[in-house]
């Protein structure tokens, strides 16, 4: 996998990561303005990293919820479960392990 990739899949689940948590935050704290503008934004800056990415790369769910180019693009390697994010050369220490 080409950095590049890993580096918009890793910025990709930073915002992912971010909505969550301020969505979960807005479940408790409604009235919270600041917070609901956060999210919108992050929401907003989530879409736009997805669409770059599945543009480049394809989609990275399946079931209608992202188009697919021809041809079908949901086969393709690697899964985004599969890629290594881990630096080092020792994968099994990073929770990775190499399909055989």
């Amino acid at each position: 996998m080409k950095d590049t990739q890993k580096e918009k899949l890793t910025k990709l689940m930073a915002e992912e990561f971010t909505a969550i948590e301020l969505n979960l935050y807005l479940d408790t704290h409604p009235q919270d303005k600041r917070a609901l503008e956060l999210y919108n934004q992050t929401v907003d800056r989530l879409y736009a990293l997805l669409e770059e990415y599945e543009r480049q790369y394809g989609p990275l769910s399946n079931f209608g919820l992202s188009p697919s180019s021809y041809p079908w693009q949901w086969i393709e390697e690697p899964w985004p479960w599969e890629m290594n994010f881990c630096d080092r050369e020792d994968n099994e220490q990073c929770g990775y392990t190499k399909k055989s």
